[in-house]
């Protein structure tokens, strides 16, 4: 397509964030200089759309936001399309993750994430220093800022709108034996997993990624699937990269996320990889 796309969508956690959980001012205004020459660019992300204000500069803004891997998508305030796990299905799974002691964060829909209370002593025990090595800062950081006042600790679930789990292990071991357990709950339950590094995993409806988040967002916006680019990192963001006409991975992405891509960025999310490749790559052929 020579790279003119008409819609870019991009990762955020080890993409646009670096590995201290921020936007850097440069990514913002190079967003606001491809939109104003016509380029739509959305976010899409594995992370709720509450979290995003509080990682990204001031006056930042796209087209449109997929969060929680593809299960709802915004433009400004406007829902445009939302997928809801069962009661059933995450009061099921908190028993499990009780019984394999496994650290998580149910996301409902319009407030903050939740934790049961019987299960507060595990769970904050798996965030107690030092941090593992096998855990990326930016994962850690995210932990502790939650365990700090993003979580709402409650004695019963509530409500039956949820966006998505999040599931984080000290260790890959324990990770992976989680991961079995859920492989194991789907031949009785449907449900999608998702991992964005090698000590978490996620729960969403089935059959629902960033891909057909994507493909929602074009629907809404009457925009073809043809001169997409997405730019990405992790194994969440496979269905994305592989979707759209021209893939690009990070620098600091696993080889078999490069493998998948058309391109790959020559500067890691610290280097402000996203910044650079969109000036260079986008912005300079479109001007």
């Amino acid at each position: 397509m020579g790279l003119t796309p008409k819609a870019i969508f991009l990762d955020m956690d080890g993409t646009i964030l670096n590995h201290q959980n921020k936007v850097s001012i440069r990514t913002k205004e190079i967003i606001d200089n491809l939109r104003n020459e016509g380029i739509f660019v959305f976010i899409a992300t594995g992370r709720a759309v509450e979290e995003i204000a509080g990682l990204v500069p001031e006056g930042f803004q796209v087209d449109g936001v997929i969060t929680s891997n593809g299960m709802a998508g915004y433009v400004g305030n406007k829902e445009v399309f939302k997928h809801s796990l069962e009661l059933e299905l995450v009061e099921t799974i908190i028993e499990k993750a009780r019984e394999n002691k496994v650290y998580y964060e149910l996301f409902p829909y319009g407030t903050s994430r939740v934790i049961l209370n019987q299960d507060k002593q595990y769970v904050e025990n798996e965030i107690r220093d030092p941090k593992p090595d096998g855990v990326e800062m930016n994962e850690w950081l995210s932990r502790k800022d939650a365990l700090k006042g993003k979580i709402a600790w409650i004695d019963n679930i509530e409500g039956n709108e949820f966006s998505k789990f999040y599931f984080f292990a000290r260790t890959k071991e324990h990770i992976n034996r989680w991961k079995a357990e859920l492989e194991q709950l789907k031949q009785e339950k449907d449900f999608t997993t998702s991992t964005s590094s090698d000590i978490n995993v996620e729960v969403m409806v089935a059959n629902v990624n960033k891909a057909t988040g994507i493909k929602q967002m074009l629907k809404y916006f009457n925009l073809s699937e043809e001169e997409t680019l997405a730019i990405g990192d992790s194994n969440n963001d496979i269905q994305m990269l592989q979707f759209v006409s021209h893939a690009v991975a990070m620098k600091n992405a696993s080889d078999h996320i490069k493998d998948i891509a058309d391109d790959i960025t020559e500067l890691t999310c610290d280097e402000d990889g996203v910044y650079h490749y969109l000036k260079s790559n986008i912005l300079a052929v479109k001007i």
